[in-house]
């Protein structure tokens, strides 16, 4: 057996080292290759693979091992996968299939094979039942800022819900190696990021195919906050399509060959049969998305220009934002979007300078809707302290008294300390289940919605926010976002349009010789822009569309416009895919979990919904009712948001306001400052970095044309 192993791993190092040696090779994955990389990355054929146990959570992780035959850096193209106990005999430590190491003799980290009891199952606690082959798979995607993930052990946060857990690392946009030769070799371009979590995927699903491992390989969740929500989007909407098919072929992904017509095939043989390996999701909770980048330079200038006081940094910033304006107006009029029947378009009144039509009245909307559903959730706010008109802390028994619709005023008056927002718990989002048969859209009685007048799909209590990727709950390295190097002209308060060229002419080069190098494609021939707006593959053909989709932001967040998930959401329902995006008031950059949700309910809701087994689904999983607080919090001062200035309330009880108001609260409160729209292509999210000298890499084909179709009256502003 050791010489078997010891065989195949020599196969794959020597596969792996031809794949190295031609990384932008083409050619016919042969039956030899193909062997050669599903023996290597068998679990079982791994003599590297161990196991730890916690007892007190019952759970078991598998330490870090390769994910592909040909990483690039080992450092981060790895995945480990944690395992609720229930699910596990025990460790087969000498390949008799037999369990030598139980959780009851577990003594310290041991080599060996998973013995899987496929009786055995775990209830939730929200009620869902699941088994080792019937339960959902939640992959953490990570690659903060688009940067890097390190290879993490993968945390036993659900393990009590019966999930399978797997943390995986990836290359992002500042990873080098240096090859044979001695040079430096750039690889963190798009879409290096997604086709890691992609190969990290099928490996996984491979050896639950396999036996090696216990989950579905039909139920998996990705979910990620900021960058990471931004793959965790990006990996959903672009599921097992063939555009990143090269990218994994390349590192020695297992169940994506090429074949000799340059078609693909996408099987693992499994006991003889091929049987399909995919390397999609069947759901996605994205945690303040940064994503689509295509359009967030304009929709971010859209969104703050609708503020007629905004103060931009420079008159050159603020005319360049008023052109990306006309350009997104342009943008949305060619998408033909509708939602729920009504065609969405934006118009644009030039006499006194505003925006109007359907796209507009929706956002307005939207925003009125999440900000009445946040408030009609005020009873689960657990450890908040609220306080009298006065600024004087209530009594116990003064709070006591207070009505859900005193503390809804209050908490428009700003007169609360927030304390743990009756957190759900491990990261991630809410429930609240759809209305029967609604498929994410609710019912006005056949008619459409007036957007106009504030009137919105009824989502049935869907709301609330969650941390992901950001603790010891999903792994992975901390979130690097902001100015990806200190003296770049990528600086959302920058107060100089550009310090790296003296002209405006040098500048508009530098973006046309750039997007002429994207544009002519990479490797395989692909834009990675293309690559990574997820709007090109939502329900484009050649992709698995996921059943359903979460987008969760907060309201107060400017890392990125909110048109941004409102876009996504648009396109996913269009697609036929129960999607929403959530916004959540007072929310910064990827807001903390509220409000009794998670997002192991928001799973057991999706899986009670779409999974293909009911009988284990059980009843309807609902949010619990809110554990009332009975005593005020010992807070000495209120920190809340005073919103009377943008916010009314409305003789039927709702609170409404202008869209002038929402544009305002959202420069007013946003945790960051907008982009300068001078040369930074968004910000902080490129794809590649910029450094002291040289700007991050101009591929924004809007902002390109806004420059040059606008150049007499951008270029005398410029740098002054």
């Amino acid at each position: 057996m050791k010489k078997l192993i010891a065989m195949l791993l020599t196969l794959s190092m020597l596969l792996a080292q031809g794949v190295c040696a031609v990384a932008e090779d083409t050619d016919e994955t042969t039956a030899e290759e193909r062997a050669a990389i599903e023996a290597a990355l068998n679990l079982a054929n791994n003599p590297d693979q161990a196991w730890s146990y916690d007892a007190e959570s019952d759970a078991w992780t598998l330490s870090i091992v390769s994910a592909v035959v040909n990483p690039v850096i080992p450092d981060e193209e790895g995945v480990s996968v944690c395992v609720p106990g229930a699910y596990v005999t025990g460790i087969d430590t000498d390949g008799d299939g037999a369990a030598d190491v139980t959780a009851e003799s577990y003594a310290d980290t041991v080599n060996g094979s998973l013995v899987i009891d496929y009786d055995a199952s775990v209830t939730s606690t929200h009620g869902q039942v699941y088994t080792a082959a019937t339960a959902p798979v939640i992959l953490n995607t990570g690659a903060a800022g688009y940067g890097n993930s390190s290879n993490t052990l993968a945390s036993s946060a659900y393990a009590q819900e019966g999930y399978i857990n797997v943390s995986c690392g990836n290359r992002g946009k500042q990873d080098s190696y240096t090859d044979e030769s001695g040079q430096t070799v750039y690889t963190g371009d798009a879409p290096s990021c997604l086709a890691d979590q992609k190969a990290a995927a099928r490996f996984v699903k491979y050896n639950i195919l396999l036996g090696n491992l216990p989950g579905s390989v039909d139920y998996w969740v990705s979910t990620g906050g900021s960058g990471g929500g931004a793959h965790a989007v990006m990996f959903a909407a672009t599921s097992n399509h063939p555009d990143f098919y090269d990218y994994q072929i390349e590192v020695g992904a297992v169940g994506v060959y090429r074949n000799a017509d340059g078609s693909y095939d996408t099987t693992v043989t499994i006991d003889g049969e091929q049987v399909e390996l995919s390397d999609g999701a069947w759901g996605c909770v994205g945690y303040s998305p940064i994503t689509s980048l295509y359009e967030a330079d304009m929709a971010m200038a859209f969104e703050y220009s609708l503020d007629p006081d905004y103060s931009f940094n420079t008159e050159f910033q603020k005319t360049l934002a008023s052109c990306l304006s006309q350009e997104y107006m342009e943008y949305v009029n060619s998408q033909d979007w509708t939602f729920m029947g009504v065609p969405l378009t934006i118009e644009y009144d030039a006499e006194s300078g505003s925006y109007t039509g359907s796209y507009v009245d929706m956002y307005r909307s939207w925003f009125i809707n999440q900000l009445n559903e946040y408030l009609s959730q005020l009873d689960y706010a657990d450890g908040w302290t609220w306080f009298d008109s006065d600024g004087n802390t209530l009594s116990d028994a003064e709070f006591q008294t207070m009505t859900l619709e005193d503390k809804m005023q209050a908490f428009i008056e700003g007169r609360y300390y927030k304390g743990s927002s009756g957190r759900g718990g491990r990261g991630g989002m809410m429930g609240g289940m759809l209305p029967s048969g609604m498929n994410g859209r609710a019912d006005f009685g056949g008619g459409r919605p007036d957007f106009a007048n504030g009137e919105m799909p009824d989502f049935g209590g869907r709301g609330g926010m969650g941390d992901v990727n950001m603790g010891p709950d999903a792994g992975g390295d901390e979130m690097r976002v902001g100015t990806p190097d200190q003296g770049t002209t990528q600086a959302s308060g920058s107060a100089v349009d550009s310090r790296n060229y003296a002209t405006y002419e040098e500048m508009l080069a530098a973006y046309a010789a750039d997007i002429a190098e994207l544009e002519s494609g990479d490797r395989y021939g692909k834009n990675p822009v293309d690559l990574y707006n997820p709007l090109n593959y939502i329900g484009a053909e050649g992709t698995e569309n996921p059943a359903w989709m979460v987008l969760l932001c907060g309201a107060a967040e400017g890392d990125i416009s909110m048109l941004n998930s409102m876009n996504i959401e648009i396109a996913a329902q269009m697609a036929g895919i129960d999607a929403e995006a959530q916004w959540q008031w007072d929310g910064g950059h990827v807001p903390s979990e509220i409000f009794g949700s998670s997002l192991a309910l928001r799973v057991d809701q999706m899986y009670g919904e779409y999974a293909e087994n009911p009988a284990l689904t059980g009843e309807a999983i609902t949010k619990s009712d809110a554990d009332l607080q009975t005593e005020n919090g010992a807070a000495e001062s209120p920190t809340g948001t005073d919103l009377t200035s943008w916010v009314s309330l409305e003789e039927d009880g709702r609170y409404i306001f202008s869209l002038e108001d929402i544009a305002a609260y959202r420069t007013a409160a946003a945790s960051k400052a907008t982009p300068s729209f001078d040369v930074i292509d968004y910000g902080q999210e490129d794809y590649v970095f910029g450094d002291t000298d040289t700007d991050a890499r101009h591929w924004s084909e809007w902002v390109y044309k806004a420059l040059s179709d606008n150049r007499e009256v951008l270029e005398p502003l410029f740098n002054q």
